[in-house]
């Protein structure tokens, strides 16, 4: 059959074929209220700043709350070198926007050095750390998409729930939110 052929029926029929499976089609009630909002510079969504890892500080920008569960976005301010352990996470996609400072940030193989200004996205399922190189403040734009269940990961960890379980427990609780560490933190060194 020619294309201009298969046009012409397809045209002609193609919305009636598509009723049956129009049921199928992906439909979500939203909860969010659609109503726009505003967080000033150095303020958190609801002026509860997450404090984690001796004295970072995490400032909910937009919350899995005001997006149903499909973004969450947060600044974290980063006091001391380092970062978090080799993870990776089942189902969100990770970006981090450096805003201030320098940090060597490790997707799959790849190693990147990232300074103010620079932005590097990391795929769900594929591990990854990061980790500040330098010395004074350093901050992080930071966004998973979808939510998932981090922000109620960093919820609860502020409030010292991880400090009193085992390593075994602490484990188990990481992946009930969606992420599993597969190796050591980074050593804060300069990408090649």
């Amino acid at each position: 059959m020619k294309r201009s052929s298969f046009m012409k029926i397809f045209m002609a029929t193609g919305s009636a074929l598509a009723m049956p499976f129009a049921g199928f089609a992906y439909k979500r009630e939203l909860n969010r209220d659609n109503k726009p909002f505003k967080v000033d510079a150095g303020k958190d969504r609801f002026e509860k700043p997450i404090t984690l890892f001796e004295g970072d500080i995490f400032l909910t920008k937009v919350s899995t709350k005001d997006t149903d569960g499909d973004l969450y976005m947060y600044e974290s301010s980063r006091v001391k070198k380092g970062g978090p352990a080799l993870h990776f996470h089942y189902n969100q996609d990770e970006c981090w926007y450096v805003l201030e400072g320098e940090f060597l940030i490790k997707v799959g193989d790849q190693l990147y050095q990232a300074k103010a200004g620079d932005t590097v996205f990391g795929p769900r399922g594929v591990p990854h750390a990061f980790a500040k190189t330098n010395e004074g403040n350093a901050r992080l734009l930071m966004t998973f998409q979808p939510a998932g269940k981090m922000e109620e990961f960093f919820i609860a960890a502020s409030e010292g729930k991880l400090a009193k379980m085992t390593p075994a427990e602490q484990f188990d609780f990481k992946k009930q939110h969606g992420f599993e560490p597969v190796g050591p933190a980074l050593i804060y060194q300069k990408a090649p």
